[in-house]
């Protein structure tokens, strides 16, 4: 109980932090505008509108909800494979070890 109590302090300071620093990240430009783009012009390929434009409206929140949709759902469907009971574990562990000994 202990650990999950620590590990959810962690998350939410580690969480919070970014929250904080909107003011200075707004100064800094990406990878994109400082290297992309300066190689890209001096080849002759200057920047053009992307085929699916993410910046308007709410198609990026929509891509990311229909992704999140679909890990859960597969999470959810293979929960058993994906997290093992002790037993089950323990099982596997008996039968590998059982069938390579011989009597």
């Amino acid at each position: 109980m202990k650990r999950w109590i620590t590990i959810l302090i962690l998350a939410g300071i580690l969480l919070s932090e970014p929250m904080s620093t909107s003011g200075r990240a707004a100064s800094w430009s990406g990878v994109d505008e400082t290297v992309i783009e300066k190689f890209a012009e001096k080849a002759g390929r200057p920047a053009r509108e992307p085929f699916i434009n993410t910046d308007q409206g709410d198609l990026l929140l929509f891509v990311f909800l229909l992704a999140g949709a679909v890990g859960g759902f597969a999470a959810g469907y293979w929960f058993r494979v994906l997290f093992p009971t002790k037993q089950r574990t323990k099982e596997k562990k008996e039968a590998h070890h059982g069938s390579t000994s011989s009597p």
